[in-house]
């Protein structure tokens, strides 16, 4: 079995580790001292990544991303890792989960544009008291008549301050299973603005300096 890189990998590897070196280590002391990113140089980053065809590389060519394998997006995120997170987020994942269970009409409205780099995404499963047990989530939503309310607090969601909008996680119900009840959860797509759902300062970090979270809160959000 042959493990050598194939000539578009070292490609990947060489362009990726170029554009981090030109382009992203030289910031890396003044958000390392500062603790804070600009967002007129987010949106710089931003676009010189698309324009070097690095943004949004999980996503399939056709829809505008770069099409990568996952060999090659693991050499790509490798690369990455060589500057600080607060500085390479600029570059990296767009919300595959839309891709694999969106509709059209929804990859139209939210997925296209962060593809294009008009607007940024934020998922919130975490919780106070539900982190990687998302089972163990409380915050809830609840139908009424066409409606869904949510209710309940989020937590550590990264980059929810400058987001268009989050995809949500909530308990919805339970279901009966062998092992016990089992707690049914839904995605939701919320608008930033929607009345309701709140973004607040979140925590401060002893590493990544520089990367915002949030804390998000629902309150009879519609």
């Amino acid at each position: 079995m042959d493990f050598a890189l194939t000539d578009e990998q070292r490609m990947i590897v060489e362009t990726t580790r170029a554009f981090v070196e030109r382009e992203l280590m030289p910031h890396e002391d003044e958000v390392e001292r500062s603790g804070r990113l600009d967002m007129d140089l987010v949106r710089e980053l931003q676009r010189k990544a698309i324009d070097a065809g690095l943004y949004a590389a999980n996503m399939p060519a056709e829809v505008g991303g770069a099409g990568l394998d996952t060999m090659s997006w693991l050499l790509y995120e490798k690369e990455l890792g060589r500057t600080s997170y607060a500085l390479h987020w600029t570059c990296v994942a767009r919300p595959s989960n839309i891709l694999l269970a969106g509709t059209e009409e929804q990859k139209e409205r939210y997925l296209y544009p962060c593809i294009r780099g008009e607007t940024w995404d934020c998922l919130a499963m975490t919780e106070p008291g539900a982190g990687s047990d998302l089972r163990g989530m409380k915050a809830t939503a609840r139908r009424d008549g066409d409606d869904w309310i949510l209710n309940g607090t989020k937590h550590f969601i990264s980059h929810a301050d400058i987001a268009g909008f989050a995809i949500v996680f909530m308990a919805t119900g339970e279901e009966e299973t062998p092992r016990g009840p089992k707690k049914l959860i839904t995605a939701f797509f919320v608008d930033k603005g929607t009345p309701g759902f709140t973004v607040r300062e979140g925590y401060r970090n002893v590493s990544h300096r520089g990367y915002t979270n949030s804390i998000l809160e629902f309150d009879d959000c519609r």
